[in-house]
């Protein structure tokens, strides 16, 4: 089920700053989760559930929003904004199939995307954890994901039982705007 999760993480780290590899980052390790993982959790996907975050990219302080928008048998389709202050605003919308976890699309600010291949990174480490962020603290699972190209390391703390959408409670990842921290400030359960 965590399948599920990392795909779907992909839409919340679509951050297209110029010439940024932030999305090309965070997909690829969401997606490397996915297949190097056997956790199972129970996903319980809602319309109108949301969660919503801070995002600090050095200089680039920002807010973002994700929301299930609508899901049908092998559809889930997911929405995310996100305010980047002076960089801007982007709105962007994936779907995936909630039975396999297959992206069928995903789109930014009208043009698509192409997700970066799951082989650039590797799950190095996979452990229980508690964390801190301006929503709470809470238990979920730590991952630390690496970087096959250049050796970069980055995680992702995950509570999909607890934590509305895709289970995203905080992220920290470099890219070329600097470390990329995201943090839950606030979700809604319906």
């Amino acid at each position: 089920m965590f399948k599920k999760l990392f795909l779907a993480l992909g839409l919340i780290f679509s951050i297209n700053v110029k010439a940024a590899t932030i999305n090309d980052v965070i997909v690829s390790i969401n997606q490397k989760i996915i297949f190097e993982t056997n956790i199972t959790a129970g996903f319980d996907w809602k319309v109108g559930d949301s969660a919503k975050y801070n995002l600090n990219a050095g200089f680039i302080k920002g807010s973002m929003a994700i929301a299930v928008k609508a899901i049908t048998a092998d559809l889930l389709t997911l929405s995310q904004d996100m305010d980047l202050g002076f960089a801007g605003k982007q709105a962007c919308e994936m779907q995936i199939n909630p039975n396999t976890g297959e992206t069928k699309s995903m789109v930014c600010n009208g043009q698509n995307q192409q997700l970066p291949n799951k082989d650039d990174s590797e799950v190095t480490d996979m452990q229980d954890d508690t964390v801190t962020v301006p929503a709470g603290t809470f238990q979920c699972v730590r991952f630390t994901i690496q970087n096959k190209k250049d050796g970069k390391t980055s995680e992702q703390w995950v509570n999909p039982k607890l934590v509305p959408v895709v289970g995203l409670i905080k992220t920290t990842a470099p890219s070329q705007l600097g470390q990329v921290t995201i943090e839950l400030t606030s979700f809604k359960k319906n």
